[in-house]
């Protein structure tokens, strides 16, 4: 039988990679919910092409276009935030590929858990920001948490059941401003921020590669993926991208996942863990590799990863303040309202106004959302 899939954010860089997987395995899966924050044209083409159950258009102003484009087909057709939460709980559904951006995904994916589904998650705000919550979810649900995110896949791919971690080593490609001095990043632009030298992303990811808030962001997620402490999780700056995560055992072995930059393969993996399938697509060849090099991050110069880890160490809602205050920065960054340095500023001050607690109710974290939000908008 087929594995039904719900893909929140089916419009996206991962969801439109994960609809090319479906369709190379159309004995295997089924996209069975597409959902899209405000791309309607790109959900109506996907669904025509994909024939769906029912799609999600988040943004209400947006149904009537997706209503009408989908008005020949028996598509249901719905709307709204709690739209997402719904159609997550479907009984048919199988796999939730939570692939949303940022603190909406936190929401649905909660939901998907507790309708005990599958979920294979490229949100990696839902842990960042609610990381204790979604563990006691997952483990009072039964539910399995994939990672999609390429290094938590190839951690994922080199952990060994009943082997103890010693060290999670988190590579980095740097993105593009890994070479500049502190004096050429209070210069560089918008569109030197989302020339990416490796990875093809959405904005908001590409931008927080530029300052390596993503990879402080992946820092928190594994720590709740993989039940290790902060001091265990080692970022390392390997601009190839070749080596897209390792982990060293307590007896020094080192396991690393090598592969071609290809996002499909995590997502595939997801799919059919514990099984492996065939994928088109470029393979990685040694013989071409000319140099493997591997750097120490500077979290002077990129100080959103110092305050992710600082975030980390503190716990309870500072890793949601550290995201409801990144999500302002960036977008204020990417609608030329702030420049570069000013992202990590911003998050710097919204750490140190907004109070600290350890509670991980649902409500504290929306609570602490809306405040550092809020905060954070008066400083730009």
């Amino acid at each position: 039988m087929k594995k039904r899939i719900c893909i929140l954010g089916s419009t996206g860089s991962i969801g439109t990679q994960a609809l090319d997987v479906i369709g190379q395995h159309e004995d295997l899966y089924e996209a069975y919910v597409l959902t899209a924050y405000n791309n309607a044209d790109l959900l109506i083409e996907q669904a025509r092409k994909y024939n769906p159950e029912a799609v999600v258009i988040a943004k209400e102003t947006n149904y009537e276009r997706v209503k009408e484009g989908l008005s020949d087909l028996p598509i249901k057709v719905y709307t709204g935030a709690e739209a997402l939460c719904q159609v997550v709980q479907d009984e048919n559904v199988d796999i939730v590929l939570a692939s949303m951006v940022g603190f909406a995904g936190l929401e649905p994916t909660i939901a998907a858990i507790k309708a005990k589904k599958m979920i294979a998650l490229a949100n990696k705000e839902t842990l960042v920001v609610a990381g204790d919550l979604i563990t006691r979810l997952a483990n009072e649900n039964q539910v399995p948490i994939l990672p999609v995110d390429s290094e938590h896949s190839a951690i994922f791919q080199c952990i060994e059941p009943g082997n103890r971690i010693d060290k999670i080593l988190l590579t980095c490609s740097g993105g593009p401003f890994r070479k500049f001095s502190k004096e050429q990043l209070k210069t560089v632009t918008k569109a030197d921020a989302l020339a990416h030298p490796t990875w093809n992303m959405g904005a908001k990811i590409t931008i927080d590669s530029a300052t390596l808030m993503n990879k402080g962001f992946e820092v928190i997620e594994a720590k709740w993926l993989f039940g290790v402490k902060p001091e265990q999780i080692q970022v390392v700056v390997h601009p190839q991208s070749v080596i897209h995560s390792a982990v060293q055992f307590e007896d020094g072995a080192v396991k690393a996942q090598l592969g071609v930059p290809d996002m499909r393969l995590p997502i595939q993996y997801a799919f059919s863990y514990p099984k492996r399938l065939s994928l088109n697509g470029e393979r990685l060849d040694l013989f071409q590799m000319k140099d493997l090099t591997f750097e120490r991050p500077d979290v002077e110069r990129f100080r959103c990863l110092g305050l992710a880890y600082e975030a980390l160490k503190q716990g309870g809602n500072m890793p949601c303040i550290v995201n409801a205050a990144n999500e302002i920065a960036n977008r204020a960054f990417i609608d030329d309202r702030i420049g570069y340095e000013q992202i990590a500023t911003i998050i710097e001050k919204t750490m140190q106004k907004i109070p600290f607690t350890a509670d991980s109710a649902l409500e504290t974290y929306l609570q602490t959302d809306q405040e550092a939000r809020q905060y954070a908008s008066t400083l730009l």
